[in-house]
């Protein structure tokens, strides 16, 4: 089994910056893609920002310059650096992990439980 652990959340003033960490432990041969989710109340689960392990790296249109995804694979862990927050980023952000648990093993898609972020105006 895998587990996802987000970490970073809380609230802060319009303009400010907020760093998420998600660290993934368990049974992990190989990681490939990892990325960032958010859903606000009342609306549905949206991309925010996705990296392989190669490094390329994919936005919503949304958060383009002001976000920064990355990730460090010795520690299987991803991070959003959110810069210029806005009170329409606020929502619980999710982080999510494609992992190969073994080397003849498929790939599974794992979620974290998700961590608050909340931007006042």
């Amino acid at each position: 089994q895998v587990q996802l652990v987000e970490s970073g959340g809380g609230l802060v003033q319009a303009g400010g910056s907020l760093r998420l960490s998600c660290a993934a432990s368990g049974s992990i041969f190989n990681i490939n893609a990892m990325g960032w989710y958010r859903q606000a109340p009342g609306k549905q689960r949206e991309l925010v920002a996705t990296i392989t392990n190669g490094d390329s790296t994919n936005y919503a249109y949304s958060v383009k310059g002001r976000f920064t995804i990355s990730r460090d694979n010795a520690k299987n862990t991803v991070y959003l650096q959110m810069n210029s927050l806005k009170p329409e980023d606020t929502a619980v952000y999710h982080c999510n992990a494609e992992v190969q648990p073994c080397s003849w093993c498929g790939k599974n898609n794992y979620w974290g439980q998700g961590t608050q972020v909340t931007v006042s105006s």
